[in-house]
């Protein structure tokens, strides 16, 4: 089978399983039609489009590479690097500006022991304070220390200017759309 997309999309390769393609259809002990997958995945009759859902993955995934790649730039030359932002902004957005480790790991998009490297270098570089979190002793509370906020501060004025520039392509009737959508995405995760 090939798909609709262009030349050299996902869409257009063969599929490498085509009984995902035409799940089962049969009705359920209430009498609704339902398909299984071939992985035990339920799919209500009337499913988004596969090629199509697959042609918007593979438009959203390359807009947020191409975004990211622009607004990287960011952190050339500045005291922190992306990653480390990333951490600042999880803290300095919680109260007191004191995050749990684990809440700081889960908004990450590296490994929970990545994180922990990261957070310890910036303890070393004054950047953060970490302690034994008293409500949990098996984890860590980190804190944003005054130079840390004043350096995420600086950085997050530019890199919020950056942001605005690049999203500005679309007005803000898209941009809640997207939002929206992005959420709705998240949602099931």
């Amino acid at each position: 089978m090939q798909g609709q997309g262009p030349v050299g999309s996902l869409s257009d390769r063969p599929l490498l399983c085509p009984a995902l393609a035409r799940p089962q259809i049969s009705p359920d002990a209430r009498g609704e039609t339902s398909g299984r997958n071939g992985h035990g995945r339920l799919y209500a009759e009337g499913m988004t489009d596969r090629r199509l859902a697959v042609q918007a993955w593979e438009s959203l995934f390359r807009a947020q590479h191409e975004v990211f790649e622009d607004i990287r730039g960011d952190f050339d030359s500045t005291e922190l690097t992306q990653a480390e932002y990333d951490v600042l902004l999880t803290v300095t957005r919680a109260p007191q500006m004191t995050a749990r480790l684990r809440d700081v790991t889960g908004n990450m998009l590296i490994s929970q022991p990545s994180v922990s490297r990261l957070v310890e270098r910036m303890v070393t570089r004054g950047l953060l304070t970490k302690c034994a979190d008293p409500e949990d002793g098996r984890g860590s509370l980190v804190s944003a220390t005054e130079n840390g906020a004043v350096v995420f501060r600086r950085l997050a004025a530019a890199h919020g200017r950056s942001i605005a520039e690049r999203m500005a392509r679309l007005d803000n009737d898209e941009l809640t759309q997207l939002h929206a959508l992005t959420a709705k995405l998240r949602d099931g995760a």
